[in-house]
This record gives structure tokens, C-alpha cells and sequence, in this order.
């Protein structure tokens, strides 16, 4: 089943600590749960206009969170640290 681009690509993550690898040309991204790499290249190349040359995904398990009484757990996500080609940049979200 082929998805939207724009399903895959939830957010471009703007923290402190993604924004210290962008000179290398890395930006870190949430993405679908069950995109794999390639959808998430050919995603990132179709709404931001640039070349990717690597992308690394992984899951951050969710929290265990206690609301008065009971126990409850935030949901799991999947971020990705995509990796441009010499020379590409992205500017602003489109």
C-alpha cells in the first residue's frame, strides 16, 4: 500500500540537540510507525526538494505515566535521522 508523503513525514524536530547536527547536514524527523527507510527517503526528497543520502530510523519506547491513581503509558514513536547530500539544505518547512 503506497502512502501520502505527507502521511509519512509527521514533523521536521526542531530541539536543541537536532538543531547541533544540521551544519552536517542531519535533520531529525517524526515519522509514521510503520514507514520503513525508503518510503521515508522518497518522502523527504518529494516535499522538501532535495537529495537524501542516508537515513537511520529508530522507535523511543513510551513513558510510564501516573495520572492520580492510575498507571498509564504515552504512546510509542518513531523518529529519523535523515542525511542530506553534500550541498543540500532544508530552509523551511514547506
Amino acid at each position: 500500500m503506497m502512502q501520502n508523503s505527507y502521511n509519512i513525514i509527521k514533523t521536521l524536530l526542531r530541539t536543541e540537540k537536532s538543531t547541533i547536527s544540521e551544519p552536517e547536514g542531519k535533520y531529525l524527523f517524526l515519522v509514521l510507525k510503520k514507514a520503513n527507510k525508503i518510503q521515508i527517503k522518497h518522502a523527504v526528497e518529494e516535499i522538501y526538494k532535495v537529495k537524501v543520502k542516508d537515513v537511520n530510523s529508530y522507535v523511543c519506547a513510551g513513558k510510564l505515566k501516573r495520572v492520580r491513581h492510575q498507571l498509564g503509558k504515552t504512546p510509542d514513536t518513531k523518529k529519523a535521522v535523515v542525511t542530506l547530500k553534500e550541498g543540500q539544505k532544508i530552509t523551511t518547512a514547506p
